[in-house]
């Protein structure tokens, strides 16, 4: 796409209108946000890109290369959702700017009847187009006649009644009204399925004052409730009550703001398209968010359910150069985002779940460490998949500060071959032990030693404290360490002895 043509603000504004049908409400929630944070914010760089003229190459080598505004490239959703936005807020628009656009918009070679139409209108509404307007006298005039013919001559007229349909006269007209009733009645409950997302309570509210407006549709709406069947009416209201959110639901404690972004995220994560620039510019809503409000963002977005496919682009946008999260806000996404996905490992993690969690380690080791890698160790059935992945993490990640970090979460759970294959990966990468450390280090080994007589990976570990830490090994080391050794029962027990006597004689 052609993204990358415009500023990180106008990017935003692209990113919303190319998202579906709804893009011009959305660019315009996204322009009110940017006037609030910045009053002074001006749509002219944005309308001058689009209009910036763009080299296209031809589909075959016998046609010349072409030179087209860059707004004709787009595709027809977008110049449909961008003359809307236009539309709606052409007030603060600089009116040369408006008619450029328009101009550079009747240049596109293969024009949408849609986008011909909107600019028309928009011409309409700058004062520069000469053609009578839509709603004349003839048309109104039609339009009553219309209304009449569907409603009949001398009763109520309005959609209210145009729904109500004709007055029940015989029984098969009775019949008919009220299998019409029920499909609309399932009509509606279909529709109230569109809004179930947290979406702005004005537009839920202006939908409830359409479906009770009068009290002819009242009582045709208790009428149609009475007389349908269970089989027809029951199923659309039970969707339209399950998705709809709960009045003091944990979506309500999010800003509005928050709120679109989260729509705007989702709709990034369902997409297949390849993600830019425009896509680290939402998160950084997560920035303005209190531990609380990113635990709901997180569940809201479901989290721990989302395809590993999604994770590379998904922690490429997080860890943007531009984002700086708190420790609690990186710690809170790490956590969602991986430890299910980490513990419910069976086989060796998937080259998105590393790429993503050696990302997020890399950039967030604290963070990492306490919502990751300790929930993992203190896991009682970890494998072997999980002690790769961290083993991975160790080599790769850390440095010497939370390798020592992740020894000492070591001392606090009941050891295992698993763990024990991370610690031996914390040794081989010969962190700066203290004496302090190295002391609580070998209790543990004198204390959870006894349950590994027969376990060579615990005889490779001891090997390794013996021959690469000798330097940290006093006296009263010494003896606990031979206490330990004495009920080894491994092949490895005369190498172990005999390293600690080089030890002794040092």
């Amino acid at each position: 796409m052609f993204v990358g043509r415009f500023d990180g603000q106008s990017k935003l504004l692209v990113r919303s209108l190319l998202c579906g049908t709804s893009g011009a409400l959305r660019a315009v929630d996204v322009f009110h946000r940017q006037q609030r944070v910045n009053p002074d914010m001006s749509l002219c760089p944005f309308m001058e890109t689009l209009c910036q003229d763009e080299v296209t190459c031809p589909q075959t080598e016998d046609q010349p290369l072409t030179v087209e505004p860059l707004v004709c490239l787009f595709p027809a959703l977008f110049k449909h959702n961008l003359l809307s936005f236009v539309y709606l807020v052409h007030s603060v628009l600089p009116r040369p700017a408006v008619l450029r656009l328009l101009k550079c918009l009747t240049q596109d070679p293969h024009p949408s009847p849609w986008v011909i139409a909107l600019v028309r209108q928009l011409e309409r509404t700058t004062g520069t187009h000469d053609d009578p307007p839509l709603y004349t006298l003839l048309c109104s005039q039609r339009l009553k006649e219309l209304s009449q013919r569907l409603v009949g001559f001398g009763e109520t007229g309005g959609w209210a009644a145009c729904r109500s349909g004709p007055t029940v006269e015989s029984d098969s007209q009775h019949a008919g009204g009220s299998s019409e009733l029920r499909t609309q009645r399932k009509r509606k409950g279909s529709f109230v399925t569109l809004d179930s997302d947290c979406e702005e309570t004005g537009q839920r509210s202006k939908r409830m004052k359409m479906d009770v407006s009068g009290g002819e549709c009242r009582d045709v709406d208790e009428w149609s409730t009475k007389e349908a069947t269970s089989e027809s009416a029951a199923p659309a209201e039970t969707l339209g009550e399950e998705l709809q959110p709960a009045p003091d639901g944990p979506c309500d404690t999010l800003p509005e703001h928050i709120k679109v972004s989260v729509l705007q995220i989702k709709e990034l994560l369902e997409s297949q398209t390849e993600w830019d620039q425009i896509s680290m510019e939402v998160f950084k809503v997560l920035n303005d968010c209190d531990p609380g409000q990113v635990e709901v963002f997180c569940s809201m977005l479901s989290f721990p359910d989302l395809p590993e496919q999604t994770l590379p682009n998904l922690c490429s946008s997080i860890l943007a150069p531009a984002l700086d999260f708190s420790y609690s806000t990186a710690a809170t996404l790490i956590r969602s985002l991986l430890l299910q996905k980490v513990l419910s490992l069976s086989e060796p993690a998937s080259r998105c779940l590393v790429t993503a969690v050696t990302a997020l380690c890399s950039r967030y080791p604290r963070p990492a460490c306490h919502a990751l890698i300790g929930p993992v160790l203190e896991e009682k059935n970890i494998g072997n998949s999980q002690a790769e992945l961290l083993n991975r993490l160790i080599e790769g990640c850390l440095d010497s500060h939370y390798r020592l970090l992740v020894l000492q979460m070591t001392f606090k759970v009941s050891w295992g071959e698993a763990v024990l294959s991370v610690i031996h990966s914390v040794l081989d990468s010969k962190p700066d032990f203290s004496e302090e450390l190295f002391t609580q280090f070998s209790e543990q080994l004198l204390s959870q030693g006894p349950q590994f007589t027969k376990s060579v990976k615990f005889a490779k570990m001891v090997l390794t404290v013996l021959t690469k830490y000798n330097s940290h090994v006093t006296a009263a080391h010494k003896h606990s360490l031979q206490s330990c050794l004495m009920v080894n029962e491994t092949f490895l027990k005369k190498s172990l002895q005999a390293a600690l006597k080089r030890i002794a004689h040092a």
